[in-house]
């Protein structure tokens, strides 16, 4: 069996907000939460096979250097999901705006950015 991505890790202002909106869009749950070992606070939101821990450092998180000190330092998460259309419509209702629709080989996709800059990618794939 191949490598499996079990989780990634990414700087956000507030953890609790971008854990709301998660639900909601997602269908993701908490799965854990607590003190961060570079210090802050994390939330682990996902499901049992994987993942989104959302760090938030003591201080106000900033554009640095280090990506535990970088709001955003990544290019975008992409997660699938089985109605692109009905996704959109939930992404619409946290007041984020979808960009970049496309249609490709082999399914259908759209982007958008959270509050704190961070980009996803939404994919619905052809069955």
């Amino acid at each position: 069996m191949p490598a499996q991505l079990e989780h990634a890790n990414i700087t956000v202002t507030d953890p609790q907000a971008t854990a709301a909106w998660m639900t909601q869009i997602f269908g993701w749950r908490i799965r854990w939460q607590g003190d961060a070992i570079a210090g802050g606070n994390t939330i682990h939101i996902g499901t049992d096979s994987s993942y989104v821990a959302l760090y938030t450092p003591e201080k106000t998180p900033a554009t640095g250097t280090s990506s535990y000190d970088t709001t955003g330092a990544l290019n975008h998460i992409g997660v699938t999901v089985d109605d692109l259309d009905a996704a959109e419509t939930l992404v619409k209702a946290q007041g984020f705006t979808p960009v970049n629709h496309a249609d490709y080989e082999p399914g259908r996709r759209f982007y958008f950015r959270d509050h704190d800059g961070v980009e996803y990618e939404l994919v619905q794939y052809d069955d």
